[in-house]
């Protein structure tokens, strides 16, 4: 039975896209985009940036309460040049980062310093921190500190140790954590905590 130029055509073209179909599924399964990975993740990375002494915790949100999944502090000696502590800082948490792979990162407002050395001081680590995180490609928002506090304490000016003492228990720490990896740890915590009761207001993307 002889058939028409156009039906001729019309085979082709149905035969091609059968062929075509399976070519997508040949060989090794194309990997998920980071992106993608990290919404079903729902991990937490807090930053709380100093040129000595970066504190950073990962937490994983879960039930009865949230997986500490790392945390530690970013620690350079007094003797090293300041470009040397940025770097390391930048490079610490791309590491840290490209390990755990975050949804977020949640990293401490600025706050008001007398000194204006202090305050250039922080700017250039706080800087060196967003630069890195940015770079892998993670949402960034910032707390103040005194909404951290009155998150995770129930007191806006509460000392450091309450905090490091509260975090242990909302986390279950075998240990009572470092104090700057402590306040890194209470920002993912605060974050986490949405709408909840202590929240103040909405979280400042950046």
């Amino acid at each position: 039975m002889g058939i028409t130029p156009q039906q001729f055509e019309q085979m082709k073209n149905r035969l091609g896209r059968r062929v075509a179909a399976p070519r997508a599924t040949v060989g090794r399964a194309r990997p998920a985009e980071p992106s993608v990975i990290r919404a079903k993740n729902t991990i937490i990375l807090g930053v709380d940036p100093s040129l000595r002494g970066t504190g950073y915790g990962v937490i994983q949100l879960g039930q009865p309460q949230p997986l500490t999944l790392a945390q530690g502090t970013i620690a350079c000696p007094a003797k090293w040049e300041r470009s040397r502590c940025l770097a390391k800082i930048s490079q610490t948490l791309r590491d840290v980062i490209r390990e755990h792979h975050p949804a977020l990162c949640v990293i401490e407002g600025l706050f008001y310093a007398q000194n204006l050395q202090t305050a250039l001081i922080m700017g250039e680590a706080r800087g060196a921190a967003l630069a890195a995180i940015a770079v892998e490609g993670l949402d960034i928002y910032e707390v103040s500190p005194r909404k951290v506090k009155q998150a995770v304490v129930g007191y806006g000016a509460a000392q450091k140790i309450a905090v490091a003492k509260m975090v242990q228990r909302m986390l279950g720490l075998a240990e009572l954590p470092a104090p700057d990896a402590a306040d890194a740890l209470a920002l993912a915590l605060t974050h986490a905590q949405g709408n909840g009761r202590f929240a103040l207001t909405a979280p400042k993307r950046i």
